[in-house]
C-alpha cells in the first residue's frame, strides 16, 4: 500500500550526497537540538492553531460589532483557518530557496502586523484582508516549516514527536480561549487583537530556533568549503540526474544552464582571487555580483525541485493513495473546525451559557485533543501496531461524533461528545508520519503542504457553509450532518484505493503466470 517508516532513506541534505564518503549519523538526529525543534514547533502551534481554534470569541464580538450575517461574519475565521494551510504548496517553494529559518521569521511578522491591522477594522471586509489574508499568509509560512523540521530530525520516534510538538494546538486553544475572553471583556476585542499581535512575534523567536541540520564534525564542513569546486559540480550534477528523471528539464538545456552556472560562478571566484590588488570598489562589485549570481541558482534549482515535485514525471500527483489522502483532506477539516466557530454560538442558543462560562466546551476538546495526540503517538510508534489502521479508526470515531452532536441538547452530552471529539482528531499528530509513508522523507515538505493546503480548502469553506445553512434553517443540526456525510465520502476514499493497489499487482502476477 505504502513504504514503511523503514523502508524510506533519509535525505539530510546535500553535502552527505556530494561527498565520496558517507557521511556519519548527526548527534542531533532523535536528540540534541531535536527536542529544541519539539518546543519550538510546540509553541509554534500554540500561538497559531490555538489562536485560530479560539476564533469562537471574536467571532461573537464581530457579530455584535458590524450586525451583518453568520454566514458573512464566519468568513474572517475560515479565511485566515483556510489560507493558512491553502499556502502550503507555495511555502513549499520558499523553504526549498532560502530554508524553513528564514521563512519562519518572515511569517511570523506578517502574523503579528495581520493582527495589529485587524484592530482598526471599520467592517466586516476589512477583517478578509488583514486577518484572514494577511495573518492567514503568515500563519501558514510558520506553520509549514514547524512541522517539517520536526520530520527532518527525527526517525525512530517521529510520531511521539509530532504528537508531543501538535500538542501545543490543545494546550493553545485552552490558553487563547481563557486569553481572549479576558482580554476581550477587560479591554475591548480591538485592543485584545493589538495585543495578541505583539505576543505574536514571538513567532520569530520559534523561527530562530528552527536550526537546518549540519555535518556531524565541523571539519567536513572545511572539506566541504574548501572544496567548493568540486562539490558544487557534483551538486550540480546530482540536481540534473533528480530533474531529469522528473521529467521537468530536458538533457540538453539542463547541461547548457549548468554549465552555464558553474561558468559563471567559476570565474568570479577566479577573478576574485586574481584580483586581490585590485581597487576596493572593483573588489566591492564582484563580490556583489558572485552574490547574485548564486542566488539565481539557488532559486532556480529550487524552483526546479519544487515544480517536478508537482508537475513532473514522476509527480505526487502519481501516487493514487495519496491522491484518495488528498480527496479526503478536502472533506475532514471543516467536521473539526466548524465547532470551533459555532459552539459558543450553540451554547447560547441552548440556555447552556453559565455553565459554559465555568468550563467551556471549546476548552473541553483542547485538553483532551492534547491527551488525544500524545497517546495515539505512542500507540503508532508500537512495532506491532500499524500507523495507517490507528490513523482510520481515529476517522471512524470522529466522525459518529460529529454525527451525534446535534442530537445533544445538555450540557453534559455535549461535553461527553466534544471530548470524544477531541481525542479522536489527535489523529493529526499522524498525518505527517502518514504522508512521509507514502511519499518518503524527500518529498515530505511539498507532499505535506498539499494535505494542509486541501484542509484549508476545507477549513475555508465549512464555517460559512454552517452559517449559511443556519440563515436558511435557524438551526445548526443540517451543517453538522451534511459535513459528517461528505467527511465519511473522504473515509471510503481512504478504504477504497489500498485496496485497489493491492488488487493491481495480484491481476499482473496472475497474467504474467498464464
Amino acid at each position: 500500500m505504502y513504504a514503511s517508516r523503514e523502508d524510506i532513506g533519509y535525505d539530510f541534505g546535500e553535502d552527505s550526497k556530494v561527498g565520496s564518503k558517507p557521511t556519519k549519523p548527526n548527534p542531533n538526529i532523535d536528540g540534541g537540538w531535536a527536542w529544541m525543534i519539539v518546543l519550538s514547533s510546540f509553541l509554534v502551534h500554540i500561538l497559531i492553531m490555538g489562536s485560530q481554534m479560539a476564533l469562537g470569541i471574536l467571532n461573537m464580538e464581530w457579530l455584535e460589532e458590524f450586525n451583518q450575517s453568520r454566514g458573512l461574519t464566519a468568513w474572517v475565521s475560515s479565511l485566515s483557518m483556510g489560507i493558512t494551510l491553502i499556502v502550503g504548496p507555495f511555502i513549499g517553494l520558499f523553504i526549498n530557496m532560502c530554508g524553513c529559518r528564514m521563512t519562519a521569521i518572515i511569517g511570523g511578522v506578517l502574523n503579528a502586523l495581520g493582527w495589529i491591522l485587524s484592530a482598526y477594522a471599520s467592517n466586516v471586509h476589512y477583517l478578509f484582508l488583514t486577518f484572514g489574508v494577511t495573518a492567514g499568509i503568515g500563519s501558514g509560512m510558520v506553520y509549514l516549516p514547524a512541522v517539517v523540521m520536526v520530520g527532518q530530525y527525527f526517525q525512530k520516534r517521529r510520531a511521539l514527536a509530532q504528537g508531543l510538538s501538535t500538542t501545543g494546538t490543545g494546550f493553545g486553544t485552552f490558553l487563547m480561549t481563557a486569553l481572549l475572553k479576558y482580554l476581550c471583556t477587560e479591554f475591548g476585542w480591538r485592543n485584545a487583537m493589538f495585543i495578541q499581535g505583539a505576543i505574536s512575534l514571538n513567532l520569530c523567536v520559534c523561527g530562530a530556533l528552527m536550526r537546518p541540520l549540519s555535518p556531524k564534525d565541523p571539519r567536513e564542513k572545511y572539506v566541504v568549503r574548501s572544496d567548493s569546486e568540486e562539490n558544487r559540480t557534483k551538486a550540480l550534477s546530482h540536481s540534473t540526474e533528480t530533474i531529469k528523471s522528473n521529467g521537468v528539464l530536458g538533457e540538453e538545456p539542463e547541461k547548457k544552464e549548468e554549465a552555464a552556472n558553474e561558468e559563471v560562478l567559476g570565474s568570479v571566484q577566479h577573478i576574485e582571487i586574481g584580483g586581490k590588488s585590485g581597487s576596493g570598489r572593483s573588489m566591492y562589485g564582484l563580490r556583489l555580483f558572485k552574490t547574485v549570481s548564486q542566488l539565481t541558482v539557488t532559486v532556480r534549482k529550487g524552483f526546479a525541485l519544487w515544480y517536478s515535485s508537482y508537475f513532473g514525471a514522476a509527480s505526487l500527483f502519481t501516487n493514487r493513495v495519496f491522491v484518495a489522502f488528498i480527496i479526503w483532506a478536502l472533506f475532514a477539516y471543516s467536521s473539526f473546525v466548524i465547532p470551533f466557530i459555532h459552539l459558543p454560538e450553540i451554547v447560547k442558543q441552548y440556555n447552556l451559557s453559565r455553565q459554559d462560562n465555568v468550563f467551556p466546551l471549546t476548552s473541553i476538546i483542547a485538553i483532551v485533543h492534547i491527551f488525544g495526540k500524545v497517546i495515539l503517538g505512542i500507540i503508532s510508534d508500537l512495532p506491532c501496531i500499524s500507523t495507517w489502521n490507528v490513523f482510520l479508526m481515529a476517522n471512524f470515531t470522529l466522525v459518529i461524533c460529529i454525527l451525534t452532536l446535534p442530537l445533544m441538547q445538555t450540557y453534559v452530552g455535549l461535553a461527553v461528545v466534544c471530548a470524544l471529539i477531541g481525542f479522536s482528531s489527535g489523529y493529526f499528530s499522524l498525518m505527517p508520519v502518514v504522508t512521509e509513508d507514502l511519499v518518503g522523507t524527500k518529498h515530505l515538505a511539498n507532499a505535506y503542504g498539499i494535505i494542509i493546503c486541501a484542509n484549508g480548502i476545507s477549513a475555508l469553506f465549512g464555517p460559512p457553509f454552517a452559517g449559511w445553512i443556519y440563515d436558511i434553517t435557524q438551526k445548526y443540526d443540517f451543517s453538522f450532518y451534511i459535513a459528517g456525510l461528505l467527511y465519511m465520502v473522504g473515509i471510503i476514499f481512504l478504504l477504497i484505493q489500498p485496496c485497489i493497489e493491492k488488487k493491481q499487482p495480484r491481476e499482473k502476477s496472475t497474467e504474467e503466470a498464464q
